[in-house]
């Protein structure tokens, strides 16, 4: 019904989404760009390939103008004002193809973009859990048949359908990680070959040329974990970790991404988050929403199967349907 109503909205919206959307800044998020099968990536994230990539692109300059992070700063502090709406175009994780076809294509469009990174996985150090969880799954996909201890591993039947074995892969969180390791090790899985061969993430050597090229590096925690299961000790301890990386190697060290969401976090992480004054804010993605701390913005996955142009009337149309409920601003206690 909730989905039905929302298509219903989204079908009345404005083809000029630059004027009619609610905010007056855009924020779009992405993780990867590829035009190959990325067997790390394709079982968690709906990453776009380089044509689908470049026409969001095309259709969101149309509605809005692209700002880098300075001017991100000035128009969201009320320094700077334009007619147009602003966009600040950002991505998560620091996959590699950032550098090998991303920024390329922003480089000749002119747009500049920020790169929320996990210093833990830089240089192909570690995998990512979600992304072992991905390789799992995919080696499942090869195999067919499973071996019946791996379902004694994660306290499933036997008669447990790969199917269902693959969506439970899916739910084991950063507190219970090391199964995935274990896993690995009964399906013959070699995490550190694949980093050492593939090298899915970004090197230091790579970021310090993207930052020369004016693309900005920032701070995605030290290794993704997801913050509203965290304690407050433990957010403040990934978070201070990854500023003090980013200060040491000269990157940009005034912002902060949330990895996953920041559903369930806390004021009381934002009051300690902003006693650093060299922070200017920090960035959710829970789509086009308000939040009751103004320094934390909202930015919109595009990752979601579907057109730039779809998703951003859909988070416009949803937006307003909120707002008919007063529930289109994320309280934080």
């Amino acid at each position: 019904m909730k989905d039905k109503i929302i298509n219903l909205f989204t079908a009345l919206e404005s083809d000029n989404i630059g004027k009619s959307f609610p905010l007056d800044y855009c924020l779009p998020v992405y993780h990867c760009v590829s035009d190959e099968d990325l067997p790390h990536i394709k079982h968690i994230i709906k990453y776009k390939n380089t044509r689908q990539f470049e026409k969001d692109l095309d259709y969101i300059s149309k509605q809005f103008r692209f700002v880098d992070w300075n001017e991100f700063k000035n128009f969201t502090s009320g320094n700077v004002k334009t007619g147009k709406k602003i966009a600040l175009l950002t991505f998560d994780d620091g996959f590699r193809e950032f550098y090998d076809l991303v920024a390329p294509v922003l480089e000749r469009k002119g747009i500049y973009a920020c790169n929320f990174i996990n210093p833990a996985f830089i240089d192909n150090k570690e995998l990512m859990f979600r992304c072992k969880s991905s390789l799992i799954i995919d080696k499942i996909s090869e195999v067919k048949v499973v071996d019946t201890e791996v379902y004694n591993v994660l306290s499933l039947e036997k008669n447990t359908t790969l199917e269902m074995l693959q969506r439970h892969l899916l739910t084991i969180n950063y507190q219970k990680k090391d199964v995935l390791d274990n896993l690995a090790e009964r399906l013959e899985v070699d995490f550190q070959s694949y980093l050492k061969e593939y090298k899915p993430y970004l090197s230091t050597g790579e970021l310090k040329k993207l930052t020369e090229k004016g693309f900005g590096i920032s701070s995605h925690s030290w290794d993704h974990p997801k913050y509203g299961d965290l304690s407050l000790e433990q957010q403040m301890n990934t978070t201070n970790k990854t500023f003090a990386y980013l200060k040491e190697n000269g990157f940009l060290y005034e912002s902060f991404a949330f990895p996953f969401t920041d559903f369930g976090v806390k004021k009381d992480f934002f009051d300690e988050l902003f006693k650093n004054e060299e922070m200017y804010c920090s960035f959710g993605a829970a789509g086009v929403k308000l939040d009751s701390v103004k320094k934390n913005f909202q930015r919109i996955p595009m990752e979601m199967g579907e057109s730039a142009e779809m998703i951003l009337k859909k988070e416009t149309a949803y937006f307003r349907l909120k707002r008919l409920m007063n529930k289109n601003t994320i309280v934080r206690k």
